[in-house]
């Protein structure tokens, strides 16, 4: 199974500089082992399965609790399908190849 997750989380009434909120979570991805992909508007990370993707959410929320944060923020999408990983970087080669094709047309 795979699992493609677009994920957002910020803690809410903090301060106006979120980023070093957002690096500590982005580490934690990281660091987790799965493939990722940091985006200007949130992160895209893969897991085997659902349970995986649902505990490194739970993860990134506890480490913002852990860091004082009272409120917090997230967006999550879920892509899920059966068969193999590597949809993370298979679903963008595959557009890549398609712009490729059109290249001076």
């Amino acid at each position: 199974m795979s699992v493609l997750v677009d994920f957002s989380i910020f803690p809410v009434g903090q301060a106006e500089h979120l980023s070093p909120y957002v690096a500590s979570v982005v580490e934690l991805i990281a660091g987790s082992d799965f493939d990722y992909q940091l985006t200007a508007m949130g992160t895209l990370f893969e897991t085997e399965t659902m349970g995986e993707a649902l505990a490194l959410i739970e993860r990134a929320q506890a480490l913002l609790a852990a860091a004082g944060c009272k409120r917090v923020y997230a967006t999550v999408k879920l892509d899920i399908r059966e068969g193999p990983t590597g949809r993370l970087a298979q679903k963008t080669a595959s557009v890549e190849a398609r712009l490729g094709l059109r290249v001076g047309h």
